[in-house]
């Protein structure tokens, strides 16, 4: 009689270990799960704490009268405009003496420094309101906006303070009179950059991205989309086209920062295209994607069933009706998910485009792809290095837009990959 262990037994004696494998593996793979989402969830809201008071912006509503002598027609756009605003806000300060300089100083430091020239524009556009009363509604100056939105400790002693007693009795005193209001920031996306943080936008860094990346797309698409058909329906299996595909893989893995001091070199180096300019951006922005349209195309265009070129082919169909009829139509929906893909991948790229001065100083929008231009990361980088306190906020408030627009490319090409995908 055999005193080996039958196989129903060995299954049995093994069935709490491969129980209990398997719940560690559950609780393994739920734990990684939860741990993405919980440094997810921290950086959202670390972000939206510190950005949220970015799109908001502390404005002042004044009776402004345009005092004729302060403001002459035969001097615009020249006029002291500064004094007419500042004896606006006077007005709600009764307790001020304006007779002292120092105090005067305070009370023309409440209003950004923009709101002279939002008055003067309006002045310069129609000369009649000089001698008239005018409702305005100004930005008020970096700190007395960090005092409203409480980025301002008013219990911190007054020499550890941007504002001193005086200052915030004023502003207490505007608030009390009902001057002081909080409407939506719409000047965060339809601003150019600014020295100032209670005037700087991100119009300039938004206009330079659609720029560098529709130069981008306008390059690496065809491009990618004519060598992935080549490689993959075309050329001859042999060394040098596994060679050109090893190279074309390692691309796609080479640092960003190479193709930027390639860039450097060559597009302006060379070229003398001009640094800045979103074409160079949207230059160096094809040479990273391409490897990745490269990639996806050549993914798509396998996925098509052997099939449908077989019975082309056997229709009498020629090589290039083939995959330009058949194949290539029915591979376009991962064609363009790859490229949406990979143009919101060069999106969010720094390191290039710091490498060919797209992080200037522009306070205007770029009017073509030739004119000097930021891009939304290189704004953010700017911004984040700035000493004012109140770019903190707008620095987390451009990433937050950065991040929107990168969630909405992603959105986009998921949904048409599950639109137009076909299975077979």
């Amino acid at each position: 009689m055999s005193t080996q262990p039958d196989t129903l037994e060995l299954v049995r004696a093994s069935l709490p270990r491969r129980r209990a494998r398997e719940r560690r593996l559950k609780v393994i793979g739920v734990s990684a799960i939860l741990f993405a989402f919980a440094m997810l969830a921290t950086l959202i809201l670390s972000l939206v704490s510190t950005g949220y008071t970015a799109f908001v912006q502390s404005h002042a509503t004044l009776q402004v009268f345009v005092d004729p002598e302060l403001v002459r027609e035969s001097r615009l756009p020249r006029g002291k405009f500064d004094d007419v605003l500042t004896a606006a806000v006077a007005e709600h300060l009764p307790g001020v003496d304006m007779t002292d300089r120092a105090s005067r100083k305070e009370v023309e430091k409440i209003l950004s420094n923009g709101a002279q020239y939002d008055l003067r524009d309006m002045v310069v556009a129609d000369p009649g309101l000089i001698g008239q009363t005018l409702r305005i509604t100004v930005p008020l100056s970096d700190p007395f906006d960090q005092l409203n939105k409480g980025g301002i400790d008013r219990d911190t002693p007054e020499q550890n303070r941007r504002l001193n007693d005086s200052q915030v009795a004023m502003f207490d005193t505007l608030k009390a009179a009902d001057v002081i209001s909080t409407p939506i920031n719409w000047g965060l996306l339809t601003n150019a950059d600014s020295r100032f943080p209670e005037l700087a936008g991100l119009r300039g860094a938004l206009v330079g991205s659609a720029w560098a990346l529709l130069v981008c797309f306008l390059i690496s698409f065809p491009l990618g989309i004519g060598a992935a058909i080549y490689l993959e329906e075309f050329a001859p299996k042999n060394r040098w086209s596994g060679l050109i595909e090893v190279n074309i893989n390692n691309l796609a893995a080479v640092p960003s920062v190479v193709f930027g001091l390639l860039a450097l070199s060559v597009f302006i180096g060379w070229f003398g295209l001009p640094r800045s300019a979103p074409l160079v951006g949207g230059m160096t922005l094809a040479l990273m994607t391409m490897p990745t349209i490269i990639i996806a195309t050549r993914a798509a265009l396998k996925a098509v069933p052997p099939s449908i070129r077989e019975a082309a082919l056997g229709l009498g169909a020629s090589p290039q009706q083939v995959v330009f009829g058949h194949v290539l139509p029915l591979a376009m929906p991962g064609i363009l998910t790859g490229t949406i893909i990979g143009l919101a991948q060069a999106l969010g790229e720094t390191a290039p485009l710091l490498l060919i001065g797209m992080n200037a100083f522009i306070t205007s929008a770029p009017e073509g792809p030739m004119s000097a231009a930021t891009a939304l990361p290189t704004q953010i980088f700017i911004w984040a290095d700035s000493p004012e306190r109140g770019f903190a906020s707008r620095t987390s408030a451009a990433i937050l837009v950065l991040l929107g627009f990168l969630i909405t490319m992603n959105a986009i090409a998921i949904f048409m990959r599950n639109k137009f995908e076909r299975k077979w």
